[in-house]
């Protein structure tokens, strides 16, 4: 099991050289990822500061060596797909290839979407992600690459340079449990993103029989033989590395295989945030 820091892009996260600083501390203390939320507008009614992630990342790679970085989650429908193919090829070799690319519908639909007066539609949104993703996958594959469909239309093209990691930047798809839909369109791609309600509102780990469901699902889906695959889990651990290794060992057991630290102001301020990032990441027994 790898283990990553994950914070959001708003509030004092959204301060670029808060992000700088909390990037090279989490290299420093032993985590392997440092990912960050893509929203526009929190809440159109409170005003909070809020950064464009994509420069908070280029910000990140350029002070730091091995942390794997990227956005979990960006709502893909909301992004040109070729603004987006050329930013992440571009952090991609900025950072020496270390990009991670998360992706999902993006909620709350009426603020990242509604506000700005797009369409809030779940079918249209998911229709044009799973476009955006047969895109991405054609730009970044270096080769003359044309696109017809529903929503968007690319005349045959050839986009240089290809991103540094072959045959692509690794995809995550995030999603919502029961729902099967975007566990059926991550298990076409390289990794799957579970979130749970619970989780994103209290920190608490998702439930591993859950985990275990929907591992099994993912398995059916992609087949005995379909390579690496990353699953990756979301929640709040003590500072601890060993207590919070004991905690998480029976999930690495299961097979998951990324740990995302939920880290954001929504559960306590910036300073013991640090504090958790700075105790480095779990230590399994």
């Amino acid at each position: 099991m790898r283990y990553a820091i994950n914070v959001p892009n708003f509030g004092e996260f959204g301060d670029p050289r808060t992000f700088m600083r909390l990037a090279v501390d989490a290299e420093r203390s032993g985590w392997d990822g440092f990912f960050v939320w893509d929203h526009i507008l929190v809440d159109p009614d409170w005003g909070v500061p809020t950064a464009d992630p994509w420069t908070l990342l280029a910000a990140a790679a350029a002070v730091t060596r091995t942390i794997r970085l990227g956005p979990m989650v960006t709502p893909l429908a909301r992004r040109r797909p070729w603004v987006v193919a050329r930013q992440a090829t571009t952090l991609d070799h900025l950072s020496g290839g270390r990009v991670v690319l998360g992706v999902g519908l993006g909620t709350p639909a009426e603020v990242e979407f509604g506000a700005f007066g797009e369409d809030e539609d779940a079918r249209v949104r998911a229709g044009k992600l799973d476009e955006s993703l047969a895109i991405l996958a054609g730009l970044w594959s270096g080769e003359p690459f044309e696109h017809a469909g529903t929503h968007f239309r690319l005349k045959r093209m050839r986009f240089a340079p290809p991103p540094v990691q072959r045959p692509r930047i690794p995809i995550w798809v995030a999603g919502y449990w029961p729902a099967r839909a975007p566990f059926r369109r991550a298990a076409r791609w390289d990794g799957a993103f579970p979130i749970s309600r619970v989780t994103e509102e209290s920190g608490e780990l998702m439930p591993l029989d859950e985990l275990t469901e929907i591992m099994s699902f993912l398995r059916e889906e992609r087949g005995a033989d379909a390579g690496q695959f990353d699953v990756v889990a979301l929640g709040s651990t003590p500072a601890d590395p060993h207590e919070a290794g004991e905690i998480l060992a029976p999930y690495a057991a299961a097979g998951v295989t990324w740990w995302c630290e939920a880290l954001n102001g929504m559960r306590g301020p910036l300073a013991e945030l640090e504090e958790r990032l700075r105790a480095g990441p779990p230590r399994l027994p």
